[in-house]
This record gives C-alpha cells, structure tokens and sequence, in this order.
C-alpha cells in the first residue's frame, strides 16, 4: 500500500511516511486530493499538520475542494483556507463542478459568499416526489449530527463553549436546506442525453477515480 491509498482507505498508519502530502500519483492525484475524496478528516488532519496545501492542484486545475462529496469535508478544507472563488482548466469553479453530483455541498459552498445569488423561482415542471424530498431531509439532518459532533469533540478538545459553532452550523444546514429545495425544482439533464456523463467529481470513463497501487 503506498500513501495514495492509505490516504483514500483512511488508514492513518500508512499514511505515516516519508513522502509529501502534496506529491502528485501517476493521475496528479495527491494524498490530500485521496483524503477530501473519501472524507477522512483526520487523514486530511495529519497531511495538513505535515505540510499538506488545501490548495494543491493535479493536472485539470482541480484542488481537494473538487473531489468532496459531503458537506462536513467541504466545511473543513473551507475552515481551513481551501479557496471557493477559483476556476480549473476548464473553467469551471468548485460550486460548478458539485452542483450535478454534489447539490448540497454546493449549496454550501454558494452560501459562503457575502451576498448569495437568489435562488431561482421554480418553474412550472413536476415538484419533486415526497421520496427524493425524504432523501434530501436525511442528507441534511446526517450532516447536521456529524458537524455538531465534530464541533462538540473539537469544543471539549479546546476546553471552551461550543454554543456559537452550534448556532452557525444549524443557521447554515437551514440555509442549505432552503437551496436544496430550490435546486430540486430545476431542472437536470438526463444522464442518458450525455455520453460522457460520469458518476461524480473523481469519475474516469464513469468510474471513482483510481488509487494508484503500490
């Protein structure tokens, strides 16, 4: 096992050694592209208290904030410098890139900004169905729990009172719920009107992209 897989399996034991957080994989991948992939905070953790760049770029411009898939990752690379204003080679920037795959980590990232844009007025297509509306309620409530616990673990760590961090996480997962919903009365292309839709972020040909094998 090298450390671009110990980075994405979580295994904290492998990451331990003598090679850059920032060191790219045949792919330009990074150990801490691996680590926001996958959610291991406390990989991304190690890699960060090791000389690891949020910020760090493979090839496509992309940095660990492209690859997230979860909002409580995304929040930690943000309090912790990731950038959200940027674009890749393509032009693309962070909210860009999640918004087919990721919704509510978009959402989150577009709340971030001083002044968010309106959310659009739905149009006059099919609401979603109550299943997808108990979908997006779970994603929210799950993230909720893990960023309140987090907060609560970090708190008791520090020894101070977490009650403003609890605050400012449930104003934001009301926000994001309030996007969410939007967002799912707008309209998404088909999956199956483009050939060269992919399964998330870090898909290759529709496929996670690969940890190099060592």
């Amino acid at each position: 096992m090298n450390i671009w897989v110990a980075a994405g399996d979580g295994d904290l034991t492998a990451v331990s050694v003598p090679i850059s957080p920032n060191a790219p994989d045949p792919f330009t991948y990074t150990p801490m592209h691996a680590a926001a992939s996958y959610g291991h905070l406390h990989v991304l953790d190690f890699l960060l208290s090791h000389g690891g760049d949020v910020n760090v770029t493979d090839d496509d411009g992309d940095t660990p904030l492209y690859t997230v898939e979860n909002v409580e990752t995304a929040r930690w690379l943000v309090q912790h410098g990731a950038i959200v204003d940027r674009t890749n080679t393509e032009g693309l920037s962070p909210i860009d890139h999640l918004h087919d795959d990721f919704p509510q980590v978009a959402a989150y990232l577009r709340s971030l900004s001083p002044h968010p844009p309106s959310p659009p007025h739905p149009t006059h297509h099919q609401l979603p169905s109550q299943h997808h509306q108990n979908i997006a309620s779970e994603v929210l409530t799950t993230s909720l729990m893990q960023s309140v616990q987090h907060i609560i673990q970090r708190a008791d760590a520090e020894a101070r009172n977490p009650d403003d961090d609890l605050r400012q996480a449930v104003s934001r997962t009301v926000f994001e719920g309030v996007l969410a919903g939007y967002e799912m009365t707008t309209p998404q292309q088909d999956a199956r009107d483009d050939p060269d839709q992919t399964d998330g972020p870090n898909a290759v040909n529709g496929v996670k992209r690969p940890k190099t094998d060592g």
